[in-house]
């Protein structure tokens, strides 16, 4: 996919209610996001699975260059979130 696709797609699955997962540093999330995305830095994710919702909840996550973001999809895939779009960074937001 394009950056524009990639772009596209996250957008349209937010607007239909999933979840918008930035999975960087807090300071790095302090530093600008989307208005719509909550933060769980990666390494936390493990210990904060239900501030996402419930098994099943669709999710779009990124981080900064795309690394986190394929890690916290293989993590939240294997904790019951079977629909997790990686947006990979938020420069495609």
């Amino acid at each position: 996919m394009t950056p524009k696709q990639l772009s596209e797609k996250a957008r349209r699955l937010v607007a239909e209610g999933a979840v918008l997962l930035d999975v960087r540093s807090p300071e790095e999330f302090r530093e600008g996001h989307p208005k719509e995305a909550r933060n769980i830095p990666v390494h936390e994710l493990p210990q904060r699975l239900a501030e996402v919702g419930p098994p099943g909840t669709k999710v779009v996550v990124y981080c900064a260059s795309g690394g986190r973001s394929a890690w916290a999809t293989e993590m939240l895939n294997s904790s019951g979130y079977p629909d997790v779009f990686d947006l990979m960074s938020v420069s495609y937001w």
